[in-house]
């Protein structure tokens, strides 16, 4: 079978396809608290449909990853597909006009917490993967899905659990659908730098600290140009919001945190703020570096880039740009083993906002482009 019959057959299934992420949603996983067994039976359910069979990954009883992986003819290359179960937590949910967990379908939208952030992608990923298993016998190399869960407080019984426990799930190539838009690719994302103070003065202290913001990244000489051209700009705008394209590779001070961006080290930084620091006696300052996670990048120019461009194209008629990103994704865990790491996913709009909705019909297209992205990956024929 070649890649456009098996585009038909993925499209003759929409409705299975919007059923499921509608069963996902309707399973509450907010995290904290974490529990997110409900959801987590959905999956199982979902994959065991086609003959797959995963396997529990458990550190948390209450936060289980699940997982599954094929061998081809060869084993490489390898590619781990990678989402998150857990969701932004709600509160008693009364601002929203449908419950959280509703799953409701209207006017083209699938209403619920975690529908954006990120259920519409693990669904994508776990449907993908649950095509390319049953035509595995077409295809070379070897495939993994990883769905954990715990990501929205910070992976450490998730993605990083995992790649710690068994180099299994390090592979070639990882590909993850965060929620970053149909027009971009994120190669890329910002560390945080978080610190706790104690001050009387904090509003002048906080004008100082401003100065971090002047600090110049050293970058890849390949990134500072590829970053010139303004239709890259103007992606980034688009995708992450007007001004994103002038601060994505600087510095930024936040309420919480500092952002730094890929090229910019942490003591540089802290040392500016130490230099700063000095002139102000009556506060202090403490860097958390269990909550600060180092810049993750990878090359914006590995093939999986141009094949996931090709097959967007494909799907949509546009092609999508790679660019950084500001916000963190369980692709650093990977970029951190030197493993390229790359998301594709719905427009984060909405985002976990109350009333968060996923467009169904974008739900759709990361389905589709996943499914012949992976397919062409692993040597399917394209005609």
């Amino acid at each position: 079978m070649e890649s456009r019959p098996l585009l038909k057959l993925v499209e003759a299934d929409a409705e299975s396809h919007i059923s499921f992420l509608q069963s996902l949603i309707r399973g509450p996983s907010p995290n904290p608290p974490g529990d997110t067994r409900l959801a987590t039976d959905v999956l199982i359910s979902y994959l065991r449909s086609p003959g797959v069979s995963p396997e529990m990954i458990v550190q948390q009883a209450h936060m289980p990853n699940i997982v599954s992986s094929f061998t081809c003819s060869t084993p490489r290359p390898r590619l781990i597909m990678n989402g998150h179960i857990d969701v932004f937590p709600v509160s008693d949910g009364k601002d929203w006009a449908r419950g959280p967990w509703s799953g409701d379908l209207v006017a083209g939208r699938i209403h619920g917490r975690g529908a954006v952030d990120m259920k519409a992608g693990t669904a994508a990923l776990v449907i993908a993967y649950s095509f390319l298993y049953r035509y595995r016998h077409l295809l070379s190399g070897s495939l993994a899905l990883c769905a954990v869960s715990d990501e929205e407080t910070g992976g450490k019984w998730g993605s990083k659990y995992l790649l710690e426990l068994d180099e299994e799930w390090k592979s070639d190539c990882m590909i993850n659908a965060e929620p970053g838009g149909l027009g971009t690719i994120r190669f890329a994302e910002k560390r945080t730098l978080r610190s706790k103070s104690a001050t009387r003065i904090a509003a002048r202290l906080i004008g100082e600290l401003a100065k971090v913001e002047e600090i110049v990244p050293n970058l890849d000489v390949g990134l500072g140009e590829y970053m010139k051209p303004g239709d890259v700009r103007a992606a980034i705008d688009e995708a992450i919001g007007e001004g994103a394209a002038g601060i994505v590779l600087k510095p930024t001070l936040n309420i919480a945190d500092i952002r730094l961006p890929v090229g910019l080290k942490a003591w540089q930084v802290v040392d500016v703020i130490y230099g700063i620091m000095e002139g102000y006696s009556e506060a202090s300052v403490e860097i958390q570096e269990a909550a600060s996670n180092p810049a993750a990048a990878c090359s914006h120019g590995q093939p999986i880039v141009e094949i996931l461009r090709r097959n967007a194209e494909l799907v949509i008629g546009k092609r999508p740009l790679a660019i950084p990103s500001v916000g963190g994704t369980n692709c650093k865990f990977w970029r951190y083993k030197e493993v390229p790491a790359y998301v594709f996913g719905v427009s984060p709009e909405t985002m976990a906002a109350s009333n968060e909705s996923v467009s169904v019909d974008e739900f759709l297209v990361v389905i589709k482009t996943h499914v012949l992205a992976v397919w062409e990956y692993l040597g399917g024929k394209t005609r």
